[in-house]
């Protein structure tokens, strides 16, 4: 093509005429003098301009500059705006543009539109542009970005409720929970996105949930129920529970909100009225229908205290050990009961010695018995009460008393009692030298302490191919926890794991087995063969050390160096 017309130049442009209204686009071509040699019908829907600034021949220069007078020009402001760009510079910039070798932009055209420009300079010194339409697009990209931001400003208002909030799709299972609803759980969002009621509570109660929600999502009627729930770190939660149901037909959800009353929900047991400022007092708490207990006694309690209790933990009957609180601090009484309760003890509190007799005289009329007194060191006539006490022992307590070291020793007092009941029956004397008991013998074969899921996938594929029985922990506390309760034969542990890494997990185990005979054999599992991760394992207390990653003989040379022969049970 050349600034005259050779043969066939009209089927020429009839074509490209064609192909610009099939594509939805606009072309110019402009010579290497800056005239026009082509231009597109298309080229008025963008710009109105008189028809003969698109001629042939026409200066490109005299198009800009029609394309301003219009002012529908692209890479400006609105038209209303009081920004108003100098006609020369305009044109003189754009020039520029035209003779880049490639340019592309997206650029709004008036008002409501934005239009995507795409320049090339060919090495002929031929131009070429061509124009299309995008503003649904871009209406588009702009909605999605609206919508995002939305989604983002609802997560930060829900995360900042009080109330614990959560919605679950038709299938029941959680889609959006806020912070506070993990914090009953104690649990990461992660954690509880995707599952279910029946992956998180107990079943008679998951049965429950799913009934209600059920029937808001079948009817659309909102339920409420008041519920007493337990919290993980085994506080009380008195919750109204609400639920809603949201969205359009074939896209419902169930809206759930707990509007927390506890601060309402106040029991007080005869006594004075408390003092300071009280909104409510609520009295009659069958109102609240149980929900769910999240607190977990034994993981609140550190493996020390764990060690110091010894095995009362197999051996304690806690639900409805009979603990009775004497105290007049109303703080320590709120947050001592609320602990045993929330450990399944059936417990109390009086407030001065006439409530303690009167409390007891009724026990004795019922035909109960307590199991323990739990005695405030600053609690009136505490000497007298002490001296006189036959019913069940006392332990003392103090106002900056820890509630798991109150727990601990409940168990660990009635744990003796066990022993010392069982005394008088059992008991076998040796002249001779005492001989220990032999170790408890391992429920399993191997212990795997390792957070990542593939490479707890490929420890499973080795352990079972070598006929070996095993369980996986996915962290260092968890790993401590099944140490204590299944006794492996061996360990396998990843020194880098979240909550409790694995030389911290191995000092646990270490600081559990003294005083015994026999130790468990810990192998360190790194990732690379740094000096100083050998140091540590060697400095924590590890028997040896393997280096991912893992494969099935270095496994079996681990089993065969620190297990019993017996113990290994290779296939083939």
């Amino acid at each position: 093509m050349s600034d005259g017309a050779p043969n066939g130049a009209d089927i020429n442009r009839v074509i490209l005429e064609s192909s610009c209204d099939a594509l939805g686009i606009a072309v110019l071509v402009c010579s290497r003098d800056d005239t026009i040699l082509f231009a597109s019908r298309t080229m008025l829907q963008f710009f109105p301009v008189p028809a003969e600034a698109l001629m042939p021949g026409a200066r490109l220069r005299d198009f800009l500059g029609a394309v301003y007078d219009t002012g529908v020009r692209p890479g400006t402001v609105p038209e209303n705006s009081r920004r108003r760009t100098n006609r020369e510079e305009w044109i003189a910039e754009h020039m520029a543009l035209h003779w880049r070798e490639r340019y592309e932009s997206v650029e709004r055209a008036g008002r409501t539109r934005w239009v995507s420009m795409r320049k090339r300079r060919l090495s002929s010194g031929m131009g070429i542009l061509s124009i299309s339409d995008v503003s649904d697009q871009k209406k588009r990209d702009e909605q999605l970005q609206t919508d995002l931001e939305r989604v983002e400003l609802t997560e930060q208002i829900l995360d900042a409720q009080p109330n614990p909030i959560c919605v679950k799709d038709r299938n029941l299972n959680y889609i959006a929970v806020n912070k506070a609803f993990c914090l009953i759980h104690d649990l990461a969002q992660d954690a509880i996105l995707g599952r279910s009621a029946w992956d998180l509570v107990e079943s008679d109660l998951a049965e429950r949930f799913e009934q209600s929600d059920r029937m808001v999502l079948e009817t659309g009627k909102p339920f409420s129920q008041a519920e007493h729930i337990v919290r993980a770190d085994g506080s009380d939660l008195w919750v109204l529970t609400r639920k809603y149901r949201v969205g359009m037909p074939g896209r419902h959800f169930v809206v759930t909100c707990m509007n927390d009353v506890t601060d309402i929900a106040v029991w007080y047991q005869g006594g004075e009225e408390p003092s300071g400022e009280v909104a409510l007092q609520i009295r009659d708490y069958s109102i609240f229908a149980a929900a769910q207990n999240f607190y977990d006694p034994f993981r609140a309690l550190n493996v020390q205290q764990l060690v110091e209790a010894g095995s009362m933990i197999e051996t304690l009957p806690a639900r409805g050990l009979r603990v009775l609180l004497a105290t007049d601090d109303r703080a320590l009484e709120e947050r001592l009961v609320a602990r045993l309760r929330g450990s399944g003890l059936d417990a109390c509190a009086v407030r001065d010695a006439d409530e303690l007799y009167a409390f007891c005289a009724a026990v004795d009329e019922a035909g109960l018995k307590l199991d323990i007194l739990l005695l405030d060191a600053a609690f009136p006539e505490r000497q007298k009460i002490a001296a006189g006490w036959r019913d069940s022992p006392i332990l003392p307590v103090h106002d900056d008393q820890d509630g798991a070291a109150v727990l601990a020793e409940v168990f660990r007092v009635c744990s003796e009692r066990a022993g010392a009941a069982l005394q008088p029956e059992w008991s076998l004397s040796f002249e001779a030298e005492e001989i220990a008991p032999p170790p408890p013998a391992p429920q399993v074969d191997v212990l795997v302490a390792e957070d990542n899921q593939i490479n707890q996938f490929v420890f499973t594929q080795i352990l079972e191919g070598l006929g070996v029985s095993h369980r996986i922990a996915a962290n260092g506390r968890e790993a401590v926890e099944l140490w204590h309760e299944l006794q492996p034969a061996l360990v396998l542990m990843d020194v880098s794991m979240p909550v409790m890494n694995g030389f911290d997990a191995t000092v646990a185990i270490r600081s559990a087995e003294k005083g015994r005979a026999q130790k468990t054999p810990i192998i360190g599992v790194t990732a690379q063969a740094l000096d100083i991760d050998l140091q540590q394992c060697q400095a924590c207390g590890m028997d040896d050390h393997i280096m991912k990653p893992v494969s099935p003989d270095m496994i079996e040379a681990v089993l065969r160096k620190f297990m019993p022969v017996k113990a290994v049970r290779t296939a083939g």
